[in-house]
């Protein structure tokens, strides 16, 4: 007889316990700004994806409670039945215009549209060429496509070039997939290389620009804008409206007809309600003040700067980005996790990143700055974050 659901379900997590990777997620109070942990001590949150600081941005929530007064509080049904209202029209309408796209296309989740856009393009017939790293929705995206997967090495445009050029002349079609900023290492792919090498091979280039999207190109409008990379160049764009944008939600934008395309076969989409109105009048007032934040994306990269020259002059070792993602490379996951508990009883939420979400031996703190943040509790940051890191073994084998 097999073992009762429960029985498995405490075996399983005596597994992960053993490993010492449960994860717990945090009640938060308050807005982004401060925390509370979990011994309810007040924190800055320094681990937050709302780059521009609009998610607590008064503007945003006048214009989701007006939505909401207006036409309630949930779409109450798909957008291929009754859930397709107004509001989301013109978000749609307002992102195509800020990303020089014909037409685009609104999902509850960046993982929605990631999948949706993927598994409507490709399929058992064809070829997925992807980062190495790129983002789990775009890994799973790839996999319920039943494409045949081809990984090239991260962000390495020769190695990317060798897999397409193997699967040149096989049957079926070439999409290649790479998220624009990485997530958990805070560069950027090399895009333009990749869209050259995907024109030369024959393939179309899909771009995740979630951490780009607000922070980079003119008018924020993301690293593809910012590669100077049109629709031509990069025929399928996603993102995400929970980062940046400081509202929920994400979208895939195109050409018209991709765009069609992905709406008449998109199953993360057909058979999910769609985001509420109000979510969407909210997202698109984030779309208008993103497009107008050049004083806030200035602000970032001062940020930026500021943190990366004085943990320099501290020898606490960074990757190489030039994003809000400022990842610290510890090693084990024990320092790791002991680095962060460090820093909140300094007062700084700064979040442990582990297997399985990264490799092994690479356990980081990932550090993100957001327009939010001011100088001086960048500045308070780093001096926490020296002092707790000449703690871990990783500083001690460094002297």
């Amino acid at each position: 007889m097999s073992a009762s659901l429960k029985a498995m379900a405490r075996e399983r997590l005596a597994a992960i316990d053993a490993a010492g990777r449960r994860r717990r997620r945090r009640v938060i109070t308050g807005g982004h700004g401060v925390a509370l942990a979990a011994d309810d001590a007040a924190c800055i949150n320094f681990c937050n994806n709302d780059y521009l600081g609009l998610a607590t941005d008064p503007r945003l929530a006048d214009a989701l409670a007006t939505a909401a007064g207006r036409v309630g509080t949930g779409s109450a049904a798909s957008q291929m039945v009754t859930g397709h209202n107004a509001e989301h029209a013109g978000l749609e309408a307002d992102l195509a215009d800020w990303l020089g796209r014909e037409a685009a296309l609104v999902f509850s989740t960046g993982y929605a549209a990631n999948l949706g856009a993927i598994t409507s393009l490709v399929g058992k017939a064809d070829h997925v060429i992807a980062d190495a790293r790129n983002h789990a929705s775009l890994i799973d995206g790839t996999r319920l496509s039943g494409a045949a997967k081809h990984i090239y090495a991260h962000a390495d445009l020769a190695d990317a070039e060798t897999r397409l050029a193997g699967v040149a002349g096989q049957p079926g079609h070439r999409l290649l997939v790479t998220d624009s900023v990485f997530s958990m290492d805070g560069y950027t792919a090399p895009l333009a290389g990749l869209a050259e090498h995907a024109r030369a091979h024959d393939a179309w280039l899909l771009v995740d620009d979630a951490h780009g999207l607000g922070l980079f190109g003119p008018g924020g409008a993301g690293r593809v804008a910012e590669a100077g990379l049109d629709s031509a160049r990069v025929p399928v764009l996603t993102g995400t409206l929970g980062k940046s944008v400081g509202a929920a939600g994400a979208f895939v934008a195109g050409d018209a007809d991709v765009i069609e395309l992905i709406l008449q076969q998109a199953r993360s989409l057909i058979f999910s309600t769609a985001m509420p109105p109000a979510v969407a009048a909210a997202a698109r007032r984030g779309v208008e003040l993103s497009r107008a934040a050049d004083d806030r994306r200035a602000h970032v990269h001062g940020l930026i700067a500021r943190f990366r020259t004085r943990l320099a002059q501290a020898s606490v070792p960074l990757a190489a980005s030039d994003s809000p993602i400022q990842p610290v490379v510890v090693g084990e996951e024990a320092a790791a996790l002991d680095l962060s508990a460090r820093l909140a009883e300094r007062g700084y939420l700064v979040g442990a990143i582990r297997p399985p979400t990264v490799a092994p031996g690479t356990s980081r703190l990932r550090v993100t700055l957001t327009a939010a943040h001011t100088p001086e509790q960048v500045d308070g940051l780093c001096e926490a974050l020296v002092a707790a890191w000449q703690q871990t073994p990783a500083a001690r084998q460094a002297s």
